[in-house]
């Protein structure tokens, strides 16, 4: 689970000013993905929202809809969601947090971030998301979708055909 901030320069329903870009107008797209890659839920928020318990709780809710996780499922999180409330709410859930901890170096399972980093990489190749000059809430929840969608084809896609090239190799047997 992770967070990206990118500009919306029209402003709108969930834009506020950015405390990265200098105060201009921004949007946070928070995702959870599967170890793999595909997104599972995204929440959109002002960029100026933290990324707190709360916004990790409307993070979390996003897989509700899905099939039941597995049970103590493990989350890998940066050092903004280390605290006491977050590690009660997965407790509560059933998860195991991976949580860098604050004042400390990165734990070598840090590294397994990188999954949902290259995600938000593909969000930000849709440049609909990383400019958004959208106003209105349910056209940005739109083309997260949108995105998430083309997303999981090109996925699905390469491992159908990974799949098929090993299946279709000729046996080097005698």
């Amino acid at each position: 689970m992770d967070g990206c901030i990118t500009k919306a320069p029209c402003g709108g329903e969930k834009a506020e000013r950015s405390p990265v870009d200098g105060g201009k107008r921004g949007v946070k797209r928070s995702s959870v993905v599967d170890a793999r890659g595909i997104p599972l839920g995204s929440v959109i928020a002002p960029a100026n929202r933290h990324d707190s318990p709360l916004f990790l709780e409307a993070i979390l809710d996003t897989l509700e809809p899905l099939a039941e996780l597995p049970d103590r499922a493990s989350v890998h999180l940066d050092r903004a969601y280390d605290s006491k409330v977050t590690r009660r709410l997965f407790e509560e859930r059933s998860l195991v947090g991976v949580i860098s901890e604050k004042d400390k170096r990165a734990p070598l399972t840090a590294g397994l971030r990188w999954v949902v980093e290259r995600t938000n990489s593909w969000h930000n190749a849709h440049k609909k998301l990383v400019w958004c000059t959208e106003r209105d809430g349910p056209v940005i929840d739109f083309w997260v979708a949108v995105s998430d969608v083309v997303i999981i084809v090109r996925r699905l896609i390469r491992v159908g055909w990974m799949r098929y090239r090993l299946e279709s190799r000729p046996s080097r047997r005698p």
